[in-house]
Formats: C-alpha cells, sequence, structure tokens
C-alpha cells in the first residue's frame, strides 16, 4: 500500500477538494537558521509538507472543532513518519511528530513553553533569542525560531486571532491568546533587531485568593481584610510596577464581589476571569489601518455607565479614562476597582491626577485632587522583590483633604527583615496601629472588623 493509499483512509470525502495552496499560510519552521541549526529540518521539511498535502484546507476549515482536528493532525503524522526513509529512534520520532504539530495547531517553539505551569512570562527578543519567566526569575532557553519570517508567521497566527495586525504601518500591537494570557508584539522597523514578542501568561486554573496566601503574598489576615472591603463596596485602586501581579490581584478581589450584582468589566485586552454569572466584558479596539474604528478605554468606561453596573473593573487606568473612572466611583458605582502603574501610594495618587488632565477637561489641581479623595477609599500597593516574590507592600486609606493635599494613612504593611543563604527576603506583615475610618461605613454592611487587627503587634511572617 503506498503512502497517498494509508493517508486517504483517514481522510473525509471533503477533502477530496484541490488542495489550496497553503504552505504560505503555515508557520515555516524548517528553513535553517545560520545560528541555529535544527538537525531533524530535513525530516521535519518532509513531514510537514507531507502532511499538507494530506490534509489540505481541513486545516482552515472553520466547521472543524479545535479537538477533531488535532485528533485528525497527529493521526496523519503517525502514518506519514512511518512511511519516512530517514531512520529515527522512537524519542526522535516522538520529537518530530510534537514539534510539527505544535507548528500546525499551535505556536511553534513557543508551544511547551506556554504548556509549562511554571513559566509565568516568554519574551522573545529575536527569531533565535528566548527567554523565560520561571519562579520569578529570567532564564535562556535554547529554543529558537528558524528564521524571522517563521517569527513573524507566529505573530500574525496569534494577533489575526483577534482580528488585529501587525507590519510596517503599525508595527506595534497587544493582544491575547484564548487562555487570556496577554500578547504584545513589535516588529521592524521599530524593533532594530528583529521582532520581538513578550507573553504575559494566565495560569488555566486563575488564582484565588487562598493561592496568595499560600504563596506568601498577603496573610490569612489581609486576606479577611480585603474581602471585607470588597463585600463593603469601598472603591479599590491597585498600585505596582510592571509585572508585580496587579491584575492578578484585580482577579482575585473582582471574586469577593457577590454574585446579585452586576459586574462590567473594561480591559485593553481581556485578562480578568471572574466566575460570578452576572458579568459583561468589555474590550477596547485600536484603530485600523485607515485610522478609524478607534474604540478607547474611555469610550468603553462612558459605556459602561450606561449598562446599569453595579460595580465597574477597569483592568488598568492610563489616560483621560482616569477621570471618568472617578466619576464613576463619586456617582454611584460603589466598590468599583482599577489598576495603576505606581511604585508607593502616594505616586498613585499623582498618576491618576496626571491622568485627570490629560481628558482634556480643565480641571484646577485642587479639584483634581478633591474628586481622588473622595472617590477611592484605599490604595493597596503591590511589589515584585529582589528574590523575584510577589507580596502586598501596604494597604493604605485615603482620609480626606488637608489644604491641597490628599491625607492617606497606612493601614498594613509589609517590613522587610533581611535575606537567608539561599537570597530570598524575610520579613512579616504588621499592623500599624490605625483603626481604618472606613470601619464604620462596613459596619453599615453588617461586616464587623476585630479590633485585633488593627493592632500595633499585630504581626504575621510570610
Amino acid at each position: 500500500m503506498t503512502l497517498s493509499d494509508r493517508i486517504n483512509q483517514v481522510r473525509s470525502p471533503e477533502q477530496d477538494a484541490p488542495v489550496a495552496p497553503l504552505a504560505a499560510n503555515v508557520p515555516d519552521a524548517l528553513a535553517r537558521s545560520t545560528r541555529h541549526v535544527d538537525p531533524f529540518a530535513d525530516v521535519k521539511q518532509s513531514v510537514h509538507q507531507a502532511l499538507l498535502e494530506s490534509l489540505g484546507p481541513k486545516l482552515y476549515d472553520s466547521r472543524m472543532d479545535q479537538q477533531e482536528l488535532d485528533q485528525r493532525v497527529r493521526q496523519t503524522l503517525q502514518i506519514v513518519l512511518e512511511m519516512e526513509e530517514t531512520p529515527l529512534t522512537n524519542a526522535d520520532r516522538t520529537r518530530v511528530a510534537q514539534e510539527v504539530a505544535d507548528e500546525i495547531l499551535g505556536h511553534g517553539p513557543l508551544e511547551p513553553l506556554l504548556r509549562d505551569p511554571e513559566v509565568t512570562e516568554i519574551m522573545v527578543n529575536g527569531y533565535d533569542r528566548i527567554f523565560i519567566e520561571r519562579l520569578g526569575r529570567l532564564h535562556h532557553v535554547e529554543a529558537a525560531f528558524q528564521s524571522e519570517a517563521h517569527l513573524r508567521r507566529t505573530i500574525d497566527k496569534v494577533v489575526g486571532r483577534v482580528g488585529r495586525r501587525v507590519d510596517e504601518s503599525t508595527p506595534m500591537v497587544d493582544a491575547r491568546l484564548p487562555d487570556g494570557s496577554r500578547v504584545n508584539a513589535i516588529v521592524p522597523p521599530i524593533a532594530l533587531d528583529g521582532s520581538s514578542l513578550t507573553i504575559r501568561k494566565f495560569a488555566r486554573d486563575p488564582y484565588e485568593a487562598e493561592d496568595l496566601v499560600g504563596f506568601g503574598t498577603m496573610t490569612r489576615a489581609v486576606c479577611d481584610l480585603l474581602s471585607a472591603c470588597v463585600r463593603g463596596r469601598l472603591n479599590v485602586l491597585i498600585s505596582g510596577g510592571t509585572g508585580s501581579g496587579k491584575t492578578t490581584t484585580l482577579n482575585v478581589l473582582s471574586g469577593f464581589i457577590p454574585e446579585d450584582e452586576r459586574i462590567v468589566t473594561v480591559e485593553d485586552a481581556a485578562e480578568l476571569q471572574l466566575h460570578q454569572e452576572h458579568v459583561v466584558r468589555l474590550e477596547s479596539r485600536p484603530a485600523n489601518i485607515e485610522g478609524k474604528g478607534l474604540i478607547s478605554i474611555r469610550d468603553l468606561v462612558r459605556n459602561a455607565l450606561r449598562m446599569r453596573p453595579d460595580r465597574i473593573v477597569v483592568g488598568e487606568v492610563r489616560d483621560g479614562a482616569a477621570l471618568d473612572m472617578l466619576q464613576a466611583m463619586n456617582t454611584g458605582h460603589d466598590g468599583s476597582m482599577t489598576t495603576v502603574h505606581a511604585n508607593t501610594p502616594r505616586d498613585a495618587l499623582s498618576r491618576i491626577e496626571q491622568m485627570i488632565g490629560m481628558s482634556g477637561i480643565d480641571i484646577a489641581p485642587r479639584s483634581a485632587r478633591a474628586q481622588i479623595a473622595s472617590a477611592v477609599n484605599i490604595v493597596i500597593q503591590i511589589g515584585r522583590l529582589s528574590d523575584g516574590k510577589r507580596k502586598l507592600l501596604s494597604l493604605s486609606e485615603l482620609t480626606g483633604m488637608e489644604g491641597e493635599t490628599i491625607t492617606m494613612q497606612e493601614i498594613w504593611r509589609y517590613k522587610m527583615s533581611g535575606r537567608d543563604e539561599a537570597g530570598n527576603v524575610l520579613g512579616h506583615f504588621e499592623a500599624t496601629g490605625i483603626r481604618p475610618k472606613f470601619s464604620a461605613a462596613l459596619e453599615t454592611h453588617g461586616i464587623h472588623l476585630p479590633a485585633e487587627l488593627f493592632h500595633p503587634g499585630a504581626k504575621f511572617n510570610a
């Protein structure tokens, strides 16, 4: 029996249609690189081409679900490999089959890294330079794309799935994978050393409050306090640097929102994974190649106000949308939440004030600060320590205005005390001894905070 006959056994009648020229649309993992030579490149090229000739248009048939496509590809792969004349060990055969399947079904050399639950970030600095973040530390990996064209096709596959594009006219793009992982891609001429791709992975099972307590990001006492603040409808601002865990913290806090409330989420790239039943998710949209069709975060926040939300959750404010968010917090949408890039709680308030100035509305500085002081109840500062661990560094309460200054008091903080022999940061969470003024507001919702939670001697190791 010939190879063609054996392959036809797994083909459906629809596949008898003429095969379209698909090679240009499939990532070319087979081109050799002078800096990264794949010893199985020729074998994979042969297998890859035979697979294309066999399955043809079925690879892009929208009527075939992912599970059926996966099964068809792997079944055909085994037949093609059995007919391959190059001698291969079982281990090499398995490797070739997996890598070709990853090209067809996934994202090529990135696919094993995406499957690894310990990898939290993937950074492609060029087609043959890939780094990962594992357990808070950066590592170089041997995986590589075979050429710049291979990397560009993979980027096109990722951004094309969410209706976006990247080319010389629009060389930067934000997108997401089907699991919600955040993707940023930048290509020449902006990227001088070749295309760059960064993927911030999301856990398959989103982290919950118990996970953050287990990781030492916060203590049980702080977790209970945050839960009370969310259930008591306090407006929350989460502050932190890049990669500090702001979105993860926002997702965890959103999980404390009661099931009987209507939640509207607004994001640049949909990352939040709320489990409540009554959730409406909105995602911004960039302008098209003609410069039209832009839907900004600010547009979505304004629209969310017309959707009868009980709470509005904004993934991050970076521009004039801050003003609309504050107005929402001040006009009956108590319990709303958002994040901002800042290194300290005070810096977070300054950034919000600057973003109000970006709204195009002429507001006096004192009026802007008064809006902030009135709208935001607590600021949670998240940070990534030098050992790679994320911590809740501070929990502060806004208490009003004194003259031109917003007054703030710290309720809880993380205090570092040194390092162990392995270089891990040692420290503990402690209460500052100040009982927050929002305790009275929580009482109206039937939430009582025990006094011992705020005793100066209340310390918890982490």
